[in-house]
């Protein structure tokens, strides 16, 4: 996926209610912008990190400005969490997911379980239809280890537990998570963080849930889908 215009380079002065970041431009002028992102962000909001911004012109905005990559632990993080489903389908078709790229349709949105919509749903005659969820990761306390979540999330849990529906019901199901840094090369479930999401997602995988870890190239001109990593070996090793 690469950035088309490019983004503009600023300082971060702040990151606030969730939605909104105060930058410097490289002229000194003051913005306020839209932050793509309700996480917590952990590790990324510090003031005085370089950021890349995309701008858009329409009236209809409020703000010009968007928050896409942040610089830190000295590599650059993909921030925005409307971009993982389109990363990940650019990850599906460049065969870097198992054998999703050979499955006949693919359709984003789609409904499915309890009042939820599937990221991704994958069609095939032969083979039938496969669930794809996907989650952002940008979080990162030791290096080369990438974590999710860096703050609780049920709604998560409940994606994991109706993936495992999905595999009960016949169905293939399957995790990815989407690690928008490119200085890590495992991830690993945050037990402390969220202890119940480890344990939704210790029940996903026993009942017999796919967890893939996609590891992107991030730069100001693109984000880039470049292979796989493994994913809490420890958790996988205990089933």
């Amino acid at each position: 996926m690469n950035f088309d215009p490019p983004l503009v380079e600023a300082t971060l002065v702040q990151r606030y209610k969730r939605f909104l970041f105060d930058a410097l431009l490289s002229n000194g002028n003051a913005i306020t912008g839209f932050c793509p992102n309700t996480g917590s962000m952990r590790g990324l909001t510090a003031p005085g990190s370089r950021i890349w911004m995309s701008q858009h012109d329409s009236p209809t905005r409020k703000y010009r400005h968007m928050l896409e990559i942040v610089e830190a632990d000295g590599t650059t993080v993909g921030i925005n969490t409307g971009l993982p489903n389109r990363l990940a389908e650019e990850a599906i078709r460049l065969g870097l997911v198992s054998n999703l790229h050979d499955y006949e349709h693919l359709a984003r949105e789609q409904r499915y379980g309890r009042n939820s919509r599937i990221d991704i749903l994958l069609r095939d005659r032969e083979r039938g239809l496969a669930y794809v969820e996907v989650k952002n990761v940008h979080f990162s306390r030791t290096p080369g280890l990438a974590e999710f979540p860096d703050s609780p999330t049920t709604r998560g849990a409940k994606h994991l537990d109706e993936l495992g529906d999905m595999v009960e019901g016949g169905h293939r199901a399957i995790m990815i998570y989407l690690v928008q840094r490119g200085d890590c090369d495992h991830l690993r479930i945050c037990r402390d963080y969220d202890p119940a999401y480890a344990k939704a997602f210790d029940r996903a995988m026993a009942r017999g849930v796919e967890a893939y870890a996609v590891k992107c190239q991030v730069s100001p001109s693109q984000i880039r889908p470049s292979g796989l990593m493994t994913v809490d070996e420890a958790a996988l090793a205990a089933l």
